[in-house]
């Protein structure tokens, strides 16, 4: 799209400074006195010439400046966005791989929580056990009791004679 105007905007010029030129040279034949300052214009005209070439030749670059500008700008917001997208799916990826781990970490809770369900009915049947043949009632009578105590203390007198006389 510049280069299109850069070419078109020369050719206008060379039209301009050809109509231009057309009249100067009109007014250099009747004036012969005038020489000297006829001289002068010209000169003037070509470094208007140029200054005006300059200046077409600056709005191009300008304009290209501007759009690269543009472009920078844009391609900043590519890449942030780029990077943003990028973040999201490494997060989404980690939030996956916590979710699968909590996932799997609740079932082993579970199963570990119905074993131990389980073990608890078993020691509870035990206990009930041991409890039925401790009897408790006679325990409560001072006498069943002293009696109880008699018996093992006979038992234990016999394991001490015992494993004395092996010593």
């Amino acid at each position: 799209m510049a280069k299109a105007k850069t070419k078109a905007i020369p050719k206008a010029a060379a039209k301009k400074a050809a109509s231009k030129k057309a009249p100067a040279k009109a007014k250099k034949a009747p004036t012969t006195a005038k020489k000297a300052p006829v001289k002068k214009k010209p000169a003037a005209k070509t470094q208007a010439k140029a200054s005006t070439k300059s200046k077409t030749r600056a709005r191009p670059k300008a304009i290209d400046t501007g759009r690269n500008a543009l472009l920078a700008g844009l391609g900043v917001y590519g890449k942030a966005y780029d990077q943003l997208l990028e973040q999201f799916s490494s997060l989404q990826e980690q939030v996956d791989d916590a979710q699968s781990r909590l996932t799997e970490r609740r079932k082993q809770a579970e199963d570990l929580y119905k074993s131990l369900v389980k073990r608890g009915t078993t020691v509870e049947k035990d206990a009930l056990k041991a409890l039925a043949d401790l009897e408790l009632d006679s325990l409560a009578d001072r006498s069943k009791l002293e009696a109880q105590m008699k018996k093992a203390k006979s038992r234990f007198e016999k394991l001490r004679t015992k494993f004395g006389k092996a010593a």
